[in-house]
């Protein structure tokens, strides 16, 4: 194999690795059981995107600001924009290997709670 493969042979290993990542975190039972009946619908649905969330962290860091400047930083940014455009990663309307093989996994109720707990965090220029 030549060195001319290796840049996508790493992109494929990673789209791999994300592809597990997200059938796992779409598949984990963790329910917080009684501390979720506590909460209200709303910070249910964020601390449910914030299990889904963990396996953003590689790329959009632990709290949703990217340490690495050519994954954006989507902490704070509006819950409707970032509904869309998993939607549209999922769809194949938006086009990226990385992110379009994580949204193809991901159900209606997982993009609507990772858009709510990414929207609810602070921005980086928030902090």
């Amino acid at each position: 194999m030549t060195s001319n493969n290796l840049p996508w042979r790493l992109l494929k290993g990673a789209l791999l690795l994300s592809a597990g990542w997200a059938l796992m975190a779409c598949s984990d039972s963790e329910s917080g059981g009684s501390a979720q009946a506590s909460l209200s619908p709303e910070e249910q649905r964020i601390a449910e995107g914030k299990r889904v969330a963990r396996m953003c962290v590689g790329c959009h860091g632990p709290e949703g600001i990217s340490r690495v400047a050519s994954y954006p930083s989507i902490a704070g940014l509006p819950q409707d924009y970032l509904e869309e455009q998993l939607h549209a990663f999922r769809s194949g309307e938006r086009d990226n290997p990385m992110m379009s093989s994580v949204a193809r996994n991901l159900s209606d109720e997982a993009i609507d709670s990772l858009s709510h707990y990414f929207a609810s965090l602070p921005g980086a220029g928030d902090e």
